[in-house]
This record gives C-alpha cells, sequence and structure tokens, in this order.
C-alpha cells in the first residue's frame, strides 16, 4: 500500500493589495511551523484600453507591474524572517485559472478575502470565491487585519 507524497507545498495568490500581503505573512507562519515551502503566485493578463476609434492601446506593461506588486509585497511580508524562503512565479492568465493549476499538489492555497477587483463592498472577491469551489486542496482564506 503506498502513501501519496505530500511536498509540503503553500501556494499563496499575491495582487499587491493589503489583504494578499496578509495572507503570505499567514503563509509564512504556517510554513514555520509546518516545515513547507512557500510560493507566491501572482497572475497578470494583457490589459488593454480602446481609443474613440476602436484601436487598441496598452495601458501600463501588466507583466512589468505584476511583477512589481509581487516584489514589493514579498518584501513587505518577509520584513525580520529569515526562516521561510519564498519562491515566486509570475504567470499570464486569468487569475483563478493560474491559482487553481498552480495549487495542484500543493497542501494549501492562501488568499486574500478581498483583491485589487471593483466590489470592495464584497465579502470575498470573485478570485477568492472561484478558488474556494475549484481549488485542488484546502483554501485558507485570510481578512486583511485593517479591514472592519
Amino acid at each position: 500500500m503506498s502513501r501519496k507524497t505530500r511536498h509540503g507545498r503553500i501556494i499563496v495568490g499575491v495582487d499587491g493589495s493589503p489583504a494578499s500581503v496578509q495572507a503570505l505573512r499567514w503563509a509564512l507562519d504556517q510554513a514555520e511551523l509546518t516545515g513547507a515551502r512557500v510560493e507566491a503566485v501572482c497572475a497578470w493578463e494583457g490589459a488593454r484600453s480602446r481609443g474613440a476609434s476602436g484601436q487598441v492601446y496598452p495601458d501600463d506593461d501588466p507583466a512589468e507591474s505584476a511583477a512589481v506588486a509581487l516584489s514589493e509585497a514579498i518584501g513587505e511580508a518577509v520584513t525580520g524572517r529569515d526562516a521561510v524562503e519564498v519562491a515566486h512565479r509570475l504567470i499570464e492568465g486569468r487569475a483563478a485559472d493560474v491559482l487553481v493549476e498552480a495549487a495542484e499538489s500543493a497542501d494549501l492555497l492562501v488568499m486574500g478575502n478581498r483583491g485589487r477587483g471593483r466590489f470592495t463592498g464584497a465579502l470575498l472577491g470573485s478570485v477568492t470565491q472561484d478558488c474556494v469551489h475549484r481549488a485542488p486542496c484546502p483554501v485558507v482564506v485570510i481578512r486583511n487585519e485593517n479591514t472592519a
């Protein structure tokens, strides 16, 4: 009888929002307790805007914006810590799809309750809600301690 081997892997969805930084902090605490590895994942899509003539113009470079947000979030969350190394990945695609795929063979998927979406009054953001329903592993949703 063979057992399925877990690799002690925690995936964290990071978009640079305060809730995602709090989720990353929680994942680091959990990794310190369990010896798991933490992987911060930031998804980006090729955002475009249309001019009045219908011509497509690129907004900011979405990959660069995502890289900056990920780097700053990791820097903020790991300050004063050295026990856990954080791997990071930038992946192009719809955030929920990217995170669900990244969570394959993970022990946990950790997310903030709200990210950078438009519906700030919602209890859960749309990406978090989608992942809660579709993730192949347990999902931990962390509420940003600065939200009332």
